[in-house]
């Protein structure tokens, strides 16, 4: 199984021998999935050309607190951009600095406003990681949390071999990925995850919608690309934008559009979550032109939309997990289990307006999972970053 980071990798450069090795690790973090931010120190630009690294990123290489145009590189909101910083190489310089707070460069101002997990990968002479100081500094590093990768053993640019060679980039996106990712088994799956309410258009002014903001989809998407996961997320017009590593957006507005989007992708995807609100009806003749208010009442006749969660479930390739979203308002519980059978779902998620901070427009839900052994999982109210969660580990256990 391909193993994926979808990660926003804030990669700090320090001046050590083994950032020869960066490009590659650079060149593994990309191919990953993760989006690669790098911050170099000046000294490192005398053994890594920071052209290389730009171009194996897709970003510019950062080194100043201002650059040369006059541009403040804001470290603060880098280091809140960044899923997680990795420092590699680790000098013995950089590395005093980090241990004592010695901010005198981005990189180092960078590491101090940083609030999401820091590993380093440190990179020295057998002497200079052998001295006392080094490993008082490393353990003033891991006392505030900071996780170490290697060093190796082997041979150094010194001609001496032993411990203290920078850890190779596969090692070192190993354990970034066993760490942020774990085992999970949603890791190099394909998802299709569908989100927020169709509008069907009345004229070119007017629409038949529904309250969905969308925010049930984009945290399960969101949550599914942390996992590993290749996620394609089919989205109903809103207002929600999303920066994670490891989506690709498709936007839609129509029931009918989201059928088309939904339909080319289902039969690749391993997992498909069909949150969206999608309209019942549509009007039967949108008219080309705005309709004119009138005394008279205005009466639109409507047809019915197709099923898209139905031919899904007639459509459904050997293996694939099917997930289907069902709101109620009576009999919640029996019109869902209905609904599963019937369209032939693997899992259905039950949202009910009786429930206070559920439903539509809401930054919590409250939700209940129903599967093919008819057992009702009922979750707390809680954030719905926090139900995708839920509903994720649900769907582990399926896979």
């Amino acid at each position: 199984m391909e193993r994926r980071l979808n990660r926003k990798v804030l990669l700090g450069v320090s001046g050590s021998i083994a950032a020869f090795k960066v490009a590659a690790l650079v060149r593994d973090l990309v191919k990953a999935g993760a989006e690669v931010q790098v911050v170099m120190t000046r000294a490192a630009h005398d053994f890594v050309a920071p052209l290389t690294l730009a171009t194996l990123s897709g970003r510019p290489v950062l080194t100043e607190l201002i650059s040369g145009e006059g541009t403040w590189n804001d470290h603060v909101h880098l280091a809140r951009w960044a899923d997680v910083m990795l420092i590699a190489p680790l000098s013995a310089n950089t590395l005093s600095k980090l241990a004592h707070g010695q901010c005198d460069n981005l990189l180092i101002a960078t590491y101090l406003s940083a609030t999401c997990p820091v590993y380093v990968a440190p990179a020295m002479d057998l002497e200079m990681y052998r001295d006392a100081s080094t490993h008082a500094n490393l353990d003033l590093l891991k006392a505030r949390g900071v996780r170490q990768i290697g060093p190796e053993s082997g041979e150094l640019a010194s001609g001496l071999s032993g411990e203290g060679r920078m850890s190779e980039p596969e090692a070192i996106v190993a354990r970034l990925h066993a760490d942020l990712i774990g085992n999970s088994k949603l890791n190099g799956k394909r998802i299709l995850v569908s989100a927020g309410g169709t509008q069907e258009a009345i004229d070119p002014v007017r629409y038949i919608g529904n309250r969905s903001s969308g925010k049930m989809g984009f945290a399960i998407a969101e949550e599914a690309a942390l996992r590993g996961a290749f996620v394609e997320l089919v989205t109903a017009p809103t207002n929600l934008t999303s920066t994670a590593a490891g989506i690709q957006r498709a936007d839609v507005v129509s029931a009918a559009q989201m059928a088309d989007a939904c339909k080319q992708r289902a039969a690749t995807s391993d997992v498909v979550i069909m949150s969206a609100a999608v309209a019942d009806y549509r009007p039967k003749h949108a008219a080309t032109g705005k309709i004119k208010k009138k005394d008279a009442a205005l009466s639109v006749e409507l047809e019915p939309t197709e099923d898209i969660l139905a031919w899904m479930g007639a459509h459904k390739p050997a293996g694939q997990v099917l997930v289907g979203f069902a709101l109620e308002t009576d009999n919640a519980e029996a019109h869902a289990q209905g609904k599963l059978e019937r369209k032939n779902l693997d899992l259905i998620v039950l949202n009910s307006l009786q429930d206070a901070g559920a439903g539509f427009g809401h930054d919590t839900n409250k939700v209940t999972l129903i599967g093919r052994d008819t057992k009702a999982e009922h979750l707390a109210l809680m954030s719905k970053a926090g139900v995708a969660r839920a509903i994720l580990d649900r769907i582990e256990t399926l896979l």
